[in-house]
């Protein structure tokens, strides 16, 4: 063999090393998650068997809501009670949902006493590794000032305990200025209004969602995406809006009522991973599917929802 030969070898066999290398690392960067949101955190064998069948490796749980009580006062509202302990290997996230409306009230203690909860709960119930906490808000143009005062407090003071904190983005979100937070999770859900008789898909549906991803490619914030795996059940008396039927006796079901069973489909979840790949594929190095419980698990199985998790 001569010298050109084993040149043309060694670069054949050096460019096959460096493509394989770079297939595991992009296999390694895919992280797989989940948000747990119940007021009850108890693992089922279901729910156990998809978290090691998929290689989850978060669960972003939701610890508490902050709401407005009847004395027009900011509060924690249906913590979590815990009932199972953290799987081996798989980071918790405490998340935090607070109603839009406590942003129209005194927040200015809100980061402290947040924060403070959420340590004593972690440390309470045996969750270690904590490094982020995400709070969910769907602030408005009119609290959006308030609520980013409130982040930036948050930040300031979780990073005197090695915490970075992130915040959901909803797709009205995209074109207002990006929170000062660390990174933030895009919901690829609730796209539509529920309280429709007729029209789109509430829960995902592109015509809705496709026109605010033309600002994702600038938006200027490490992103995740998460999907929808679950489905409603939608309860109307003469097409007008009821309520979501979580149970049979959420509501008096009366003759002549009609339930209509909104889902979006894994080939509408595949749809929307394809076109935020189309415009950001860092957004999906993270997919976080909404939401594990025994149900869905059902429905993921069934339908192979889990296609979302893949590249």
């Amino acid at each position: 063999m001569n010298n050109v030969m084993r040149i043309i070898l060694v670069c054949v066999v050096m460019a096959t090393v460096v493509c394989a290398c770079t297939k595991r690392e992009r296999g390694e960067r895919g992280l797989r998650s989940v948000y747990y949101w119940s007021t009850v955190y108890e693992l089922d064998s279901a729910e156990r068997a998809f978290l090691e069948r998929e290689h989850v490796g978060r669960i972003y749980l939701r610890y508490f809501d902050v709401v407005v009580d009847d004395e027009g006062r900011v509060m924690p509202n249906a913590t979590v009670r815990f009932r199972s302990e953290q799987p081996g290997g798989v980071e918790v996230v405490p998340t935090i949902y607070i109603m839009n409306e406590c942003m129209s009230r005194d927040v200015s203690q809100l980061d402290s006493l947040l924060l403070r909860r959420v340590m004593q709960m972690s440390e309470t119930n045996d969750i270690t590794g904590v490094r982020e906490i995400q709070i969910d808000c769907d602030w408005t143009m009119t609290t959006r000032k308030t609520y980013y005062d409130f982040l930036m407090r948050l930040v300031e003071r979780a990073r005197n305990e090695n915490i970075q904190i992130s915040t959901t983005i909803r797709l009205h979100q995209l074109s207002q200025p990006v929170p000062p937070v660390e990174r933030g999770v895009l919901m690829m859900y609730n796209t539509g209004d529920v309280r429709q008789w007729d029209g789109t898909n509430p829960i995902l549906d592109m015509r809705d969602a496709g026109p605010y991803l033309r600002y994702l490619s600038d938006y200027d914030l490490p992103l995740s995406t998460a999907y929808p795996v679950f489905e409603w059940r939608v309860l109307f008396r003469d097409k007008r809006f009821i309520g979501i039927m979580h149970s049979d006796d959420d509501y008096p079901v009366l003759s002549g009522d009609t339930i209509v069973r909104r889902e979006a489909s894994a080939e509408v979840v595949m749809e929307a991973r394809r076109a935020i790949d189309n415009q950001r594929t860092d957004a999906n190095d993270e997919v976080i599917l909404f939401d594990l419980s025994k149900t869905n698990v059902q429905r993921i199985n069934k339908y192979h929802y889990e296609k979302a998790f893949s590249d």
